[in-house]
């Protein structure tokens, strides 16, 4: 867990806010509402977070506002960390029993950068023995926060291996791009 490795909560509710929401921009007074702490301990976070570079603050009439530093050294790293921690990979981990004998759950970066996608690309792959309407329960709760479709595809072991195997054009393009294994081992699904 993450408040074992970052010692602040409200640290870890900032970054939480800023890294599910990436292409925003807040200022103070919004974020201690939504993450409910004090606008003290808040402003001492993102003191810390903009001298470390991690987040930039601008000041416009009135408000500061502060958003990701998208070029910050290790901002994909971070996004990486967070995206485990998003409201649909929490639910995917949570229901993971019921959703069948799963090897692998893979999430695309552009799922997490908020990216919109193509027609025939996928934000999610799951491969295994999967109980599909598990996973369309899960992802039509996820599309309302998300604000869009997030398009996704179920495939079994042989399928799997097979098109891959036979250098599937679609599955090949979701494999080459940036992802996040919520389960399984990038290395084992790409050997």
């Amino acid at each position: 867990m993450l408040r074992h490795i970052i010692p602040s909560r409200t640290r870890i509710k900032v970054l939480q806010l800023l890294f599910h929401n990436p292409t925003e921009n807040y200022y103070l007074r919004r974020v201690v509402r939504e993450i409910d702490e004090e606008v003290n301990a808040v402003k001492r976070e993102f003191d810390i977070l903009v001298e470390e570079k991690l987040v930039t603050k601008e000041k416009r009439l009135n408000k500061v506002f502060f958003a990701l530093n998208k070029q910050y050294e290790f901002y994909d790293e971070f996004l990486r960390i967070f995206t485990k921690s998003d409201p649909f990979a929490q639910a995917i981990m949570h229901t993971l029993p019921k959703l069948g004998r799963v090897k692998f759950i893979a999430l695309s970066l552009k799922y997490s950068k908020r990216l919109p996608i193509k027609e025939d690309e996928v934000y999610v792959i799951f491969v295994g023995l999967i109980v599909v309407p598990e996973i369309e329960l899960l992802i039509s709760e996820a599309e309302k926060a998300f604000g869009r479709e997030i398009n996704f595809t179920v495939m079994n072991e042989d399928e799997f291996t097979f098109r891959k195997r036979n250098t599937d054009p679609f599955l090949w393009r979701f494999l080459r791009q940036p992802k996040v294994m919520l389960v399984g081992s990038e290395d084992e699904l790409l050997k």
